[in-house]
């Protein structure tokens, strides 16, 4: 077994735990190239061989693991998502169980899933246009607004950043949102609109019940409120009811489709997959890129399937929880 593993030490809290997978996986007469990844790298220069592994094991945040499934989309080569950022949720999204000796044992047994990603392309207000891949979820509004405000405290937080974000932001503006979803236009009003392909956000709850990854379409989400606090309903909700099949979403409309197109009243700050781009949005287009990533995947993902015969075989001194 021929294996690549990237890792990015500045994800997350810098954890070890990528070593410990490394133990694992390897067996004799295995090759495995570890690229530990620098401030300003370019996932089209770290994975440009990919195509001659076996397999690729991405260690880091979800933008590290976005960036590296976007260059190596079409190639079908295999990519097991190693959790090791802030928030992990493309991870949390695909299922598999996250300890490190049960994704090794995923990686020997080899098998895959070919999911979604998405495309976003929009003209900031200075004129250029920019097109950026996403693997979870883009879009214009409150949530970029929050997203520039945890940078600076991000590394040292966590997760927390996000809500400290939140505390010192509690007036949103509210717009109005003209959404277009293959071909029917919709008229709505609210802090944000999102295009997601993974919508199952921290603490497992779902945005938009029933959201999978492999079925070649986004969903719109947008926000109906006019400040924060009313997104305590929706999240109460989601703490009740983590898959929203029983008692919704109160406040937050969605819309499933092929193509996108969102088109807001007032200029509003744009992100793709947690990262804030330069410049402020009106208008912006995206669309789903079906089965374009091959990722690994267990019997613990709702992606994965039981008794399947490993590929690479050494699989024996670990289980999958129960």
């Amino acid at each position: 077994m021929r294996t690549l593993i990237v890792h990015n030490p500045k994800s997350g809290y810098g954890s070890d735990a990528i070593f410990q997978f490394q133990r694992s996986l390897l067996r004799a007469g295995d090759e495995c190239v570890f690229r530990m990844l620098d401030e300003g790298f370019k996932a089209a220069d770290i994975a440009c061989d990919a195509e001659g592994f076996d397999m690729v094991v991405v260690s880091g945040g979800d933008g590290t693991v976005s960036s590296v499934l976007h260059t190596l989309k079409e190639t079908k080569v295999p990519v097991c998502v190693f959790p090791s950022g802030t928030a992990n949720l493309f991870s949390a999204n695909l299922g598999n169980a996250p300890e490190p000796q049960s994704l090794a044992r995923a990686c020997r047994i080899g098998q895959t899933a070919d999911v979604d990603l998405g495309r976003i392309e929009w003209v900031d207000d200075s004129g250029r246009a920019h097109d950026r891949d996403f693997a979870l979820m883009s879009g214009i509004g409150y949530d970029a607004q929050l997203m520039r405000a945890a940078i600076p405290n991000k590394a040292s937080m966590g997760e927390a950043a996000y809500y400290a974000a939140a505390l010192a932001n509690p007036t949103p503006d509210a717009v109005d949102f003209r959404v277009t979803v293959d071909g029917k236009v919709h008229e709505e009003h609210g802090i944000m609109c999102l295009v997601a392909n993974c919508a199952t956000i921290q603490n497992d709850i779902s945005i938009v019940p029933g959201c999978l990854i492999d079925d070649s379409k986004l969903d719109v989400i947008v926000v109906e409120i006019e400040n924060p606090v009313q997104l305590v309903r929706p999240l109460f909700f989601g703490l009740l009811d983590r898959s929203g099949k029983k008692i919704g979403r109160p406040h937050i409309k969605t819309y499933s489709g092929s193509t996108v197109v969102v088109e807001s009243s007032a200029p509003l700050p744009v992100e793709v997959d947690g990262e804030v781009e330069p410049g402020l949005v009106t208008r912006y287009e995206a669309r789903a890129l079906p089965g374009a990533a091959r990722v690994v995947v267990d019997p613990v993902s709702p992606y994965g399937k039981k008794d399947v015969e490993p590929r690479f075989g050494g699989t024996e001194d670990a289980a999958y929880p129960a």
